[in-house]
């Protein structure tokens, strides 16, 4: 009862950290349209929200009905890589600034963030979610939503990644 009230815990406390994310981002959101920002891709977003809220109401459901055990060889590596992903996420919206947004909106004559983990990746905000897609549910075996969550979210990340670059290529610089 303990792993699933720690576990419990933990979806909470990311769930805060999601709507943190939020307020950044209808904070920058406003920064960008200031500026000229266009966005673009509106049509997939009220999907994306739909699908990162069940990734989190999904793994506890599962937890509290399946009530799966905790594997320590499993859980704790999968913590560690659904912590790590959350720092990679807060890096990418640091070095973003306040382009970062969970939608997307392009600021026209603005280049191409090359520094921070941008330096190797050009979407390293979809490493961590992800890494985290995966990670956070197997930290208490609900491997279900796991599995779920990661196949919907390659099919949503297909059409977003797309979407982006395209916006990216077609804003003036």
């Amino acid at each position: 009862m303990t792993s699933l009230v720690l576990f419990t815990a933990l979806v909470v406390a990311v769930g805060l950290e999601r709507l943190a994310e939020l307020v950044v981002a209808r904070r920058n959101a406003a920064w960008s349209f200031a500026r000229g920002g266009v966005e673009s891709g509106r049509g997939h977003y009220p999907v994306m929200v739909v699908l990162h809220t069940a990734l989190l109401v999904g793994a506890l459901v599962e937890v509290w009905v399946r009530r799966p055990e905790f594997l320590p060889p499993l859980g704790w590596p999968m913590l560690v890589l659904a912590l790590g992903a959350q720092a990679l996420r807060w890096w990418c919206i640091a070095t973003l600034g306040p382009r970062w947004n969970t939608r997307i909106i392009v600021v026209p004559g603005l280049p191409l963030v090359d520094g921070g983990p941008y330096r190797w990746f050009r979407h390293p905000n979809y490493v961590a979610v992800v890494v985290e897609g995966f990670a956070l549910p197997l930290v208490h075996s609900a491997w279900l939503t796991a599995a779920t969550f990661t196949v919907l979210n390659a099919a949503l990340l297909t059409v977003r990644i797309r979407l982006e670059n395209r916006a990216l290529l077609d804003a003036p610089r």
